[in-house]
């Protein structure tokens, strides 16, 4: 089933704010909202902000709930503040951000670099955010299980590597195979040339919200196994495998995405979301 367009619902158009966040070295993000109930805030990886637009008119319009879509500063063009350095430091950008916005409940999905960045949020325990979902996020270091090294790969083989069915890619994940997209540049300037931390791992025992793990089946870029980690380092936290899926589960099944995301809330367990209109 093909997702909606990112305006589809023309009844509560969609709007973009551009926000100055804090108060000493104001922070600028641009920020893409759908406005229903319950707040999300989706956080897009180094494919940029394209990979995350299609999911969040969907999941606005199953669950009628708010989305907001940041792009993360120094992404697609956008300014990044000369101070903002660091996972950690735009994490709490954004929970400066919700807190700015006076939003609560709030549930944190991250893919990738989004991935990580939910967790860091988590990490910051705000009252602010109630829950976090992490699909196929990096960040931590697994042995046996190194992220691949995307920086030399050619679009084709970005293709390969990220999606479980290429031809599913219509937004393609960064690079044409002439060196670093500046998205994936943008990225670096976040992560460090290793896009991981050594002590990520050991932080996430810290942890007392609900956290999902979502992880394609079919992710050449950190693999399932990396992702049982992941999993394994928060303490409860739920681990879900979608099958015939790849690097980019918002991009590829969309739908098994938003199932996962419901299941919680169906069973009773923690880590639930709104139920779907239809």
């Amino acid at each position: 089933m093909s997702t909606p367009p990112i305006d589809a619902d023309t009844s509560r158009p969609p709007h973009t704010r551009t926000l100055h966040v804090g108060s000493a070295a104001a922070v600028e993000v641009t920020v893409h909202g759908l406005d229903r109930t319950r707040p999300f805030l989706l956080l897009h990886g180094g494919g940029g902000v394209r990979t995350m637009t299609a999911f969040a008119a969907l999941l606005a319009q199953r669950t009628h709930s708010h989305v907001l879509l940041p792009t993360h500063p120094g992404f697609a063009g956008t300014p990044k503040a000369a101070g903002l350095s660091g996972v950690a430091g735009l994490a709490r950008t954004y929970v400066t951000m919700l807190e700015e916005l006076d939003l609560t409940d709030v549930t944190v999905i991250g893919n990738s670099f989004g991935g990580w960045l939910a967790a860091e949020m988590a990490l910051l325990n705000s009252p602010r955010v109630s829950g976090a979902v992490v699909v196929d996020g990096i960040g931590i270091e697994v042995p046996g299980h190194p992220m691949t090294d995307v920086g030399g790969l050619s679009r084709a083989e970005l293709l390969a590597h990220s999606f479980y069915d290429p031809s599913r890619a219509s937004v393609p994940p960064g690079g044409d195979g002439t060196g670093p997209s500046p998205d994936v540049r943008a990225l670096i300037g976040y992560t460090g040339p290793a896009m991981s931390d050594p002590g990520l791992a050991e932080r996430l025992g810290a942890l007392h919200l609900p956290v999902h793990v979502l992880w394609g089946e079919h992710d050449r870029i950190v693999d399932p196994a990396y992702g049982e980690a992941y999993a394994a380092a928060i303490p409860g936290a739920r681990f879900t495998l979608l099958p015939r899926t790849g690097h980019l589960p918002q991009v590829e099944t969309p739908e098994a995405v938003l199932e996962a995301l419901l299941a919680p809330a169906r069973s009773g367990t923690p880590c639930g979301y709104p139920s779907p209109r239809r």
